[in-house]
This record gives C-alpha cells, structure tokens and sequence, in this order.
C-alpha cells in the first residue's frame, strides 16, 4: 500500500468479507476467487461467505506458455505468480459508488498467455469516467482449451467466464455496480471469448452489452477442422495420467500442438480456444450470434495495422525484412490485406444489424511516432489503461497523446452506460 492508501472491507460477497485497498478515491480489490476447479474440469463456484479473505495482493495467471508478443507489448505477468488455482478475479471501483455501469474485462494472449490481474490492465482511468470494472483470470492452452478424450470436460476457459459472470451478478451491487448493466469487453483472444460467450445459452442474461476489440473473426472457423489433430497431438505427449501429470507436461504438450497444426496455415496461429458444437457451446455459433443480436448492443472494431505483428506469419513474408526501407513500402499493403482478412468487421456488423441488433464500429488509426508496426494490434490498450504500458514496444518510447486516451476511454464508457445510443456516430475513428 501507498502512504495514502488505507484498508477497508467489502462485506457480504460469495467469496467472503474482503479486505480491500482505497487509495485516490477508487476501491482496489484483487485475487478474489469465483471458482475452484481441478484439473480439466469444469468450475465450482466458491461459496465461502463466513470466510475473511486478504484482497489486497495481485492472484495467479494461469500457468503458460512465454507470450510471442512480448517484443510488442513488453512483458504483461512477469510480476504474477503463475498456478492452475487461478479462478480469480479483480474488481475496481468509486469509493461510494452507487448502481453504476459494469464493465467486465477478457485479456488478450491467444488463449495461451496473459492473465487478469497483470498490471498492465489496472483500470484506474477508466473507472473514473464512472464505471466498476472486474477483470477476470480464466485457464489456458491446454488447461483450458484442450482437454485429453475422456479426461474431463470441454470448453473449460468458457465455463470459467461463465462462472466468473455469475459470481459479478451476484457480489457487484457491494461494489456499486448495477447487475443489470454488465458490458463486457476484451481485446484479440479476449474479443474472440466474448462472442463465444454471445453464442452461449449458459451466458444469456450475464451482460447486456459488449466491446469487442480485435477479435481474429477470420480464424473462427477454422478451429474446429484443425480440433481433431491438436487434440491427438496432446494426449500423445503424455507419459503418465494427464489428469495428474506435471504441469510441465502439459505446456510441453501445448508446443507440441503448436508444430502439429501448422499445416492448418493461418488457423494454425491459434489453436487453443473456444469449440463449437461442444459443451457449453452445443449449437450452430452463426445461429445463435443471430439470435443473441436483439439482447446484446455491440461495439466492434480493430486498429490500422492490427496483422502487423502477424504477417510474417500469415504470408511467409519473412525475404522482405532484409530490404530496409523498401520491406517497409512492400509490406504495407500486404498489412492492411491481411488485417482486414483476419480481424475485419463489415461481416459481422451486417449481420448483427440484419439480425435486428444494434451495433457500432470502430478503427483505431493512431501510431506512435517512429514506430515500425504502425497502428498495430494491441495499440488501443495503452489508451485503455494507462502509463503502465510506457515499457512497450509498439510505443517506441511515445507517450500516447492524452485527449485521445481520454477519448478512447469516455467512448468505452458512454457505450457501457447507454449503448449505442451513447455513441456519436455508428462508426468511429481514432
């Protein structure tokens, strides 16, 4: 704690009485488990209300695998420790706060790295445009994503979001947020999770509205044709009972499924993830998206450049990096092609206003000087949240302009307080 931060409890949650940090007019409560879980299967809620709990200290990520993005966004959680016992969840609110706007935060890592409580996605900016943020920890790669046949459960990481949007529904009225009013919002791996869970019978009622940042739409339908082999490729790399084996083993098992499906092409880049036609997710995912856009408003977008980080890996790009200047000039236009092949939005947000639904777009333009991905992806979360992102290298030792950061940040909230409607436009540029 800080020499202006004092101690004070939050009574009468699931998970206990939690004992919380105020500093600067915010309520900082961290690490509150939601669920317990063992070893692929699904969670259990944690329903401890006679116990005192210590929510002053950072949880666990999931145990991972190293981040292939850490030359663009710096390291993200090498501060946390790292546990299968990584159900938690933290919360940040207005001290006094009072039926507010929830906004519930998915991080980024493909499925394979990242995790909730990482400084990085403090959100003490964007709770002072007067909303209550949660930002959730879920499981990963294959403790969460890939479970060997007959082994446990399916679609653990959804199940976890699930179970962390029950605990929000029913504990955030202590923290001043409004139940009714929960938007959720995610960027990449995070966005993806989110219209996973929009196709989610089990989610339905959980949140009425959600931001989707970046989410790689043009991978979602190759999962499931590659599930089969990444599955096989698991389970093969056991020497004892996954169930139990050493957690070492199951991030071995992980690269393994990483080479395995490289004969996938672009789908290859993000094996783990949500499964369709698995439980919870037993339907068709485009019927129930359909169905889900007269309930859910929806804010989608991308950044300019947000497959630069990627194309070397998408096109086999790799010759043009030994031509200086003139890679610059060729990869460009291979850059926006390939962004809007993966991460563009018209598809989707026709649908969603076919379907009846009401949604927005928007395209993040803004790069940092001197910067040699551009608007890449990632580049809206320093805006999001703040200075702890000064050490990334997407940045290239800008500080992003703060009018803009302000704005990203009120236009995230006006949509959580009001939707589209809250909006100056139905697409938007920043």
């Amino acid at each position: 704690m800080t020499a202006a931060s004092t101690r004070r409890t939050i009574t009468g949650t699931t998970s206990g009485d939690l004992d919380v940090i105020e500093a600067d007019g915010l309520i900082h409560a961290r690490g509150i488990p939601y669920a317990t879980a063992t070893r692929f299967r699904k969670p259990q809620p944690v329903n401890t209300p006679e116990t005192t709990r210590d929510a002053t200290r950072r949880g666990p990520a999931c145990i991972q695998i190293p981040s292939r993005l850490d030359n663009v966004t710096g390291p993200i959680i090498d501060t946390l420790d790292q546990s299968e016992d990584c159900l938690v969840l933290s919360v940040t609110a207005p001290v006094a706060a009072e039926g507010l706007p929830v906004m519930v935060w998915l991080h980024g890592g493909g499925y394979v790295s990242g995790g909730g409580e990482a400084e990085k996605y403090d959100a003490d900016h964007l709770v002072r445009e007067g909303v209550v943020v949660v930002s959730v920890t879920f499981r990963l790669g294959g403790f969460g994503y890939l479970t060997p046949k007959d082994t446990g459960d399916s679609n653990i990481g959804v199940q976890d979001q699930i179970a962390a949007l029950h605990w929000v529904s029913t504990n955030i009225a202590r923290f001043g947020g409004d139940p009714t009013n929960v938007t959720l919002f995610g960027q990449s791996a995070g966005g993806d999770a989110i219209l996973s869970l929009m196709a989610c019978e089990a989610a339905a009622g959980l949140f009425t509205r959600a931001i989707v940042q970046s989410a790689p739409l043009g991978l979602r339908s190759g999962r499931s044709a590659l599930y089969s082999t990444a599955r096989k490729a698991f389970a093969a790399r056991f020497s004892t009972d996954p169930a139990t084996a050493p957690a070492s083993e199951v991030l071995d098992a992980e690269r393994a499924v990483t080479q395995a499906v490289r004969r996938f092409g672009a789908a290859g880049g993000m094996p783990f993830g949500p499964v369709a036609h698995l439980e919870p997710l037993s339907g068709d995912p485009d019927a129930a998206l359909r169905d889900t856009a007269t309930r859910v408003e929806l804010l989608i977008g991308h950044t300019r450049d947000d497959a630069a980080p990627f194309v070397d890996i998408v096109t086999g790009m790799l010759w043009l990096n030994r031509f200086g200047v003139v890679s610059s000039v060729l990869t460009a236009p291979v850059v926006r092609l390939v962004t809007n092949l993966l991460f563009g939005v018209d598809s989707m947000v026709k649908m969603w206003h076919g379907a009846g639904g009401r949604v927005a777009s928007y395209r993040v333009d803004w790069a940092p000087k001197g910067a040699p991905l551009g608007a890449c992806h990632c580049i809206e979360l320093p805006l999001l949240f703040g200075e702890a992102w000064s050490d990334a290298p997407m940045l290239a030792g800008n500080t992003p302009p703060s009018e803009l950061a302000a704005k990203v940040r009120g236009t995230w909230a006006a949509f959580a307080r009001e939707g589209v409607a809250g909006l100056p436009a139905r697409s938007l540029v920043f």
